[in-house]
């Protein structure tokens, strides 16, 4: 995935996550495998994807790094390819009349790993689980669409029920969602891996569950040696489109992209998903045709944290005066090497609905900057503090960003660095960030909603900024209601023309993947979401 792709933090400065606190090396493989290049098994490939944030469980991943893992080990319903259409994987169709009810039905003789069937009451007991708020995982509100999902997930208290009433089983691989109102756009959601199906023995011991996760997906799963390596093997009796054509994946965790790129050129690694700042001028030299630069659906923001002592109740005047303090021309061109196109808006080229919104908010204008500032009644203290992980490659851009804001509003602007993605990611989870944080996500599934919704809304959960306006929140959900995937898109649209009235986020510039590969491997292809797809990576 992106496939299925998730609410997906992206950790790397310029692609997607990278991770954690080991650097892989040499001797992640059996001992019985010592005379392979990168001590891997025969056949298998690897990649630089670092420590996942929680377990592994579906519902609990919301980062770059544990999604690429659960989406090796399980496969949901449909996923998209290349240009961002819907491909079916589980299901044979989902269908509407009304976009309110929703017929599912699977393919038949798909099996977890185990040897269990997969059936819809698969899918409906692992829902039901993920949405229920005892459970307390992290994607339970891309449920919160199914009716009775506020009876297992209350805002206080208890749940009144165990199930939400609108999933009906049918037959063994048939079921109906309903609604509590009609979106048009709800199949789309269904290809994030979140929403992926549950074996029985899940139920017995969660926890132990995703530390050795069983799935129904083209991998399944061998080790996991915490801020190292997980390895994945092969599934020979998966079903899918896309089926793995090598033996295995090792995802190997780095301390920085530039150890993960020696290891490249070293043949320790075979996949590395975004070339670190210090090396993109030459990667391309360096790698030759296993060099990638590609677009792909995903935005770098810097996200006020509106808790915070910085920036609650500041006036959206400040916000718009910093954005147009930040000369993205200029950074984009020299910092980041010309491998990220500035942002004309909230939502990236690829998806459905992108626009230019045609605002001067999002360009470099220091005098009216500095006026806006002003005008908005400053910043308080007169700095503010960017939070990013440092294992990611963002230490030079953020660095750019304070220098241009400074110079122009004489705003005082400083880097608040983490040591890793998932202390990044935890702070802010519990609130913890001083000023802004840099934010990086990526499409779970190619509607401009995506971007919008899934962030800014009041009770999404990926809204770390805490951001809450009920005018917002009531436009969006309008968005929702309407008749059509085309009038529910334009729709969005109005809603992405209000945010700049509002700044939940400083939209700065699009991605591009800039990775590549060894001359282990070949057929390395991105995906819409921006991923390697490392199924179909095969070795030489």
């Amino acid at each position: 995935m992106r496939g299925a792709k998730s609410a997906k933090w992206v950790a790397i400065a310029t692609a997607v996550a990278l991770g954690a606190t080991a650097c892989g090396g040499s001797d992640d493989g059996d001992s019985g495998n010592k005379g392979n290049k990168g001590g891997k098994p025969e056949g298998y490939v690897s990649i630089d994807v670092g420590q996942p944030q929680k377990p592994l469980i579906p519902a609990d991943t919301n980062e770059s790094n544990g999604s690429y893992v659960i989406q090796s080990l399980f496969t949901q319903l449909l996923d998209f390819d290349g240009e961002g259409n819907i491909v079916y994987t589980n299901a044979e169709s989902v269908e509407t009349t009304d976009s309110k009810t929703w017929t599912v039905k699977l393919k038949k003789g798909w099996k977890f790993h185990n040897g269990e069937d997969v059936t819809a009451k698969s899918y409906i007991d692992a829902w039901n689980w993920y949405a229920n708020i005892k459970n307390n995982q992290q994607n339970a509100f891309w449920f919160q669409d199914i009716a009775g999902y506020d009876d297992v997930h209350p805002e206080k208290g208890d749940p009144k029920a165990e199930t939400m009433s609108g999933l009906k089983q049918v037959d063994d691989h048939t079921f109906t969602i309903e609604l509590k109102s009609s979106i048009p756009y709800f199949n789309y959601k269904l290809g994030y891996a979140t929403w992926a199906p549950l074996p029985k023995v899940f139920y017995d011991d969660p926890k132990a569950f995703g530390q050795k996760p069983i799935g129904n997906g083209p991998y399944t799963f061998e080790k996991w040696t915490p801020n190292k390596l997980i390895q994945v093997k092969a599934n020979k009796d998966y079903q899918g489109p896309n089926k793995a054509k090598n033996a295995g994946v090792q995802f190997k965790a780095y301390t920085s992209l530039e150890a993960a790129y020696k290891d490249v050129l070293a043949g320790n690694l075979d996949m590395i998903r975004q070339v670190g700042p210090t090396d993109l001028p030459k990667y391309k030299q360096d790698l030759g045709d296993g060099a990638i630069e590609q677009p792909y659906a995903a935005i770098q923001t810097l996200t006020p944290a509106f808790y915070s002592k910085t920036f609650k109740d500041i006036d959206p005047k400040v916000l718009q005066g910093l954005s147009m303090a930040i000369d993205r021309e200029t950074i984009t061109k020299t910092v980041l090497n010309n491998t990220r196109t500035p942002a004309v808006g909230f939502v990236p080229p690829g998806v459905k609905g992108n626009q230019d919104l045609g605002t001067d908010v999002f360009k470099y204008d220091p005098k009216r900057a500095k006026q806006l500032v002003e005008e908005g009644g400053g910043v308080p203290g007169n700095k503010f503090t960017i939070q990013y992980n440092t294992d990611g490659g963002h230490k030079e851009w953020v660095t750019a960003v304070c220098e241009s804001i400074r110079k122009a509003t004489g705003v005082d602007c400083v880097g608040d660095a983490k040591a890793d993605f998932a202390t990044d990611l935890e702070a802010r989870d519990n609130d913890q960030v001083k000023g802004m944080y840099r934010g990086g996500w990526v499409a779970d599934y190619p509607v401009n909603a995506n971007f919008m919704k899934e962030l800014y809304h009041t009770t999404a959960e990926a809204n770390n900024g805490r951001f809450s306006n009920k005018e917002i929140d009531e436009a969006m959900n309008k968005a929702d209601n309407a008749k059509s995937l085309d009038e529910s898109v334009k729709a969005f649209q109005e809603v992405e023309k209000k945010l700049v009235e509002h700044m939940p986020a400083i939209p700065l510039w699009y991605y591009r993947i800039n990775g590549g590969h060894g001359k282990n491997v070949d057929n390395v292809v991105v995906d819409f979401h921006g991923d390697l797809e490392v199924w179909g990576v095969t070795t030489k």
